[in-house]
């Protein structure tokens, strides 16, 4: 098992290191991101490890390795994309924004979203269920939200 996760290790500080991704508009040779630009939000890997997506703030993909990307949404969502997690089959992924809007590839299921919800806090991050079927979603303030086959066991 320890030998899995060391690419998504790697993966992720050559991330942070190579990352932001910049707009489509040409950029001067380092050029930092002006603000208002679309940045890498998030990674995922295949289930083989041998790939992974990178997701930005308007919800582009790019796919890297053996992962498969379908290149996000055709216009940026309302809200910035914020997280990102593969199905367990790797086929498939789901993205989240900051106000819990789902967006769901491949075999990924929608279960739910915070759409409906006055949020306290943004939306952060998302953590798929073992089986697939479900997911979580955590805001900045620790509210935990549980959607398909996720269970809530509390919140900070």
């Amino acid at each position: 098992m320890r030998s899995r996760r060391i690419p998504t290790v790697i993966v992720l500080v050559a991330s942070a290191v190579l990352l932001p991704l910049a707009s489509d508009a040409a950029r001067a040779p380092g050029a930092s991101a002006a603000p208002g630009d679309p940045v890498a939000v998030a990674i995922s890997a295949s289930r083989t490890g041998a790939g992974y997506r990178i997701a930005t703030s308007d919800a582009r993909v790019v796919a890297f390795g053996d992962a498969f990307g379908v290149g996000g949404l055709p216009a940026p969502p309302a809200a910035p994309i914020v997280g990102m997690a593969s199905t367990p089959t790797g086929n498939g992924y789901w993205l989240v924004a900051n106000d819990g809007g789902i967006f769901s590839y491949g075999d990924a299921r929608f279960h739910g979203s915070t759409g409906n919800i006055r949020l306290n806090q943004p939306i952060v991050g998302m953590a798929p269920t073992p089986t697939g079927n479900g997911y979580w979603l955590v805001a900045n303030d620790g509210g935990i939200f549980a959607y398909g086959d996720a269970r809530f066991h509390g919140s900070a």
